[in-house]
This record gives C-alpha cells, structure tokens and sequence, in this order.
C-alpha cells in the first residue's frame, strides 16, 4: 500500500481538529421529490454519475451501471435481510396506542430485547404492553429498564424458545419503512423493502441497505459475464439509520456500534483487487463503514466478526472504497455526511441541487448515484 505523505497527514490532523458543523450538510429537500414507493422493475431507477476528478455529472439508468466498471473490480453488497420489527399494540393499564421498533435481542433465554417506543413519553419502567397474535390470542412485554439511546429494554412474557418468539414476532410485525414515506407498511413492502442479496439466516437489520434495492438478478449477471466480482458482507443496520444527529459539532457525535461479519471468500477477493489496483465499489453507506472499520495495519481489510461504530465525516481517509453506490439522502443525516466525505461536500451538495431539478427520486425508494 502507498504510504500517506507526512506533509498530507499533519494537514489532515490538523483538519480533525477544527469543528465540523452538522448544519454544513443540509440543504433544501422538496417534498414531493420523497419517493414514497418503489420502482416495479429495481434496475429501471434513475443514476447519477458523479466523477469527482472532473466535477462533472451524468444522467444514466441503473442498469448502465455495468458501463462504469472494468474486469477485475469487486462490487461489495450488503446482505443483511430486514426483520419486520415494527409492532402495534396498547398500553395495558391505559389502552394507549404504542408502537415499538425492535432494535435488536438483548438475551435470547429471558426475551429481552432492546426497542424504541413511540410516543415515548407514555412508556414508562414497570408498564406492561398487549400485542395480538393473528389468532386473537394476546403476546404480553413488560418494559424493565430505559435505554442510553433513549429506548427501552422489555421482557415478553413467553414461555416458548427464543426462535418460536422469532417466529410470532415474524407474523405480527410490520416492515419498517421509514415515517418520512407518510404511510402504512403495504405487502409490497414485503418484498420490494429486501434487496436480492438479503439471506435468511442474516434477518437481524431493520433497516434496508437502500443503496442495493436497486440490483436485479440480471444485473448482477451481467456484472459477473464482464468479469466484476459481486462479494457479500453484512451489516446488521441499526439505531444509526433512525436516530438524528443531535450535536452541531460532528466531532461530538458518537455513532451507534453496528455488527458486521466479514466472510473470508469476501476479504480475499477486496484485498486481491486492492493489489492488483483495481477498483473496490461499494454499494451502500453500510458497506463503506463495515469495510473502512475493519482495516488493518497494513491497510487491508481483516475477514472476521465485529462491532463496529465508525462514524465518517470530513475529512476521513478512504482505505478501502475507491467508488460508491447510493441514494439520496436527507439533509444533515449520517449518509449523508458520509457521502460528501468520500465525494467531497461542494460537489456532491451540488449534485443533490441538479438532481432535484432534473427531477430524480430522493430517500429510501428513490434513485441512485454512483461516485467516482
């Protein structure tokens, strides 16, 4: 790997020191440019290329996205598959309407899981929450303790095995599409907020890698007969796709840790193409923070199981990513933050201005951009 010069890593030193603001990153997103559902046909979306040497823009289809890239570069996916962890049920002493978000399995044995709850105000220590079964049945929680991301720890009084209450949970949830689409889940949602890569034995996120809604299987056939690896990992998203950042000063912001797993296949095939000098592309923020929190000293990427809670905002040094695969994202938002850290803040806040005007498809079922 190419050594940083000293002249470049005092300069960037000295960047990390200075105060990054949350509000550099915002600018003005017309509603009604939020993409409330998907494309029928995933890889008829619109995509912006972005090339960061010349400035310059192009207005393509998703599916010309095999144009950008050469034999030998690796294309890396998310395979985390999305759980339907939005449940709707009532306060038991009150007969309040609450909604809770499962965020992820604190203790298989006891069921204890970690969740946000809304409204919040009305979901106190000691409540015990009702859940209806399809059979009419009632599936009780008890709330035990709060959360230091302002959720809650609930118990559900069930006396079955942790994959039985999986199961039930899987029946009765809804997907969690984001609130911002200003609707209820539809069975559409089912299938459209998957990507083609989620596996079942990875149904632990809740919330999609957007960023590779938009593959189809032909796609990535067409991909792989031009000799581009497609190689997987997975991070199971979390807290950081629905809690704000709350601070002005970016180097105050702690980012919620993360799991990701790096299968061995996949860590071979990145640090062979970072070698040979090809090119590593990234499909999601997810990626780029599973991939550029796990390098190791010598500047490759470490195959294995981890937490990770990297938070990348300018000025970052890419190890890993030379391209980058997403979508639009809303203003001030992690994703976002970390797009313009890799495509650089003026070029790709302009970007977001053309792409409104050209009329493209913001947020989670919008188009997508591509950055080189």
């Amino acid at each position: 790997m190419v050594e940083m010069p000293e002249e470049l890593f005092e300069e960037l030193a000295g960047l990390r020191n200075t105060i990054i603001r949350r509000s550099d990153f915002t600018y003005n997103l017309d509603p009604t440019r939020i993409a409330r559902y998907p494309l029928e046909e995933r890889d008829r979306a619109r995509l912006m290329v972005v090339h960061r040497e010349t400035g310059t823009f192009e207005h393509r289809i998703f599916k010309d996205l095999v144009d950008y890239l050469e034999p030998g570069d690796v294309v890396v996916v998310n395979n985390a598959k999305v759980f339907p962890a939005r449940l709707k049920g009532i306060k038991e002493n009150t007969g309040a309407q609450i909604e809770v978000l499962l965020v992820r399995e604190l203790n298989p044995e006891l069921h204890l899981w970690e969740v946000l709850v809304r409204p919040a105000r009305k979901v106190r220590i000691g409540n015990r929450l009702r859940f209806t079964l399809p059979d009419g049945r009632p599936l009780y929680a008890e709330v035990v303790d709060n959360t230091v991301s302002k959720g809650r720890t609930i118990r559900f009084i069930f006396s079955g095995s942790s994959q039985e209450l999986r199961d039930i949970l899987r029946q009765i949830g809804h997907m969690p599409i984001p609130p911002y689409l200003k609707r209820e889940d539809e069975p559409l949602d089912r299938e459209y907020y998957q990507t083609i890569f989620a596996k079942d034995e990875e149904e632990f996120a809740i919330a999609s890698s957007t960023a590779a809604l938009h593959f189809s299987e032909t796609l990535v056939k067409r991909l792989l007969l031009k000799d581009v690896q497609v190689v997987e990992i997975t991070l199971h998203m979390g807290l950081p796709s629905f809690l704000p950042i709350q601070v002005e000063d970016l180097r105050k912001h702690v980012m919620e840790a993360e799991f990701v797993k790096i299968p061995e296949a996949s860590a071979r095939a990145i640090n062979e193409a970072l070698r040979l000098r090809k090119r590593v592309i990234a499909v999601g923020t997810s990626v780029v923070r599973a991939l550029e929190g796990s390098v190791n000293y010598e500047g490759y990427v470490m195959p294995g199981n981890r937490w990770v809670n990297l938070f990348i905002y300018p000025p970052f040094e890419f190890r890993i990513v030379q391209g980058l695969v997403t979508n639009f994202h809303a203003p001030e938002s992690s994703n976002l933050i970390l797009v313009c850290a890799f495509g650089g803040r003026d070029l790709i806040l302009k970007a977001y201005e053309v792409a409104q005007q050209e009329g493209y498809r913001f947020l989670t079922y919008g188009d997508a951009m591509l950055i080189l």
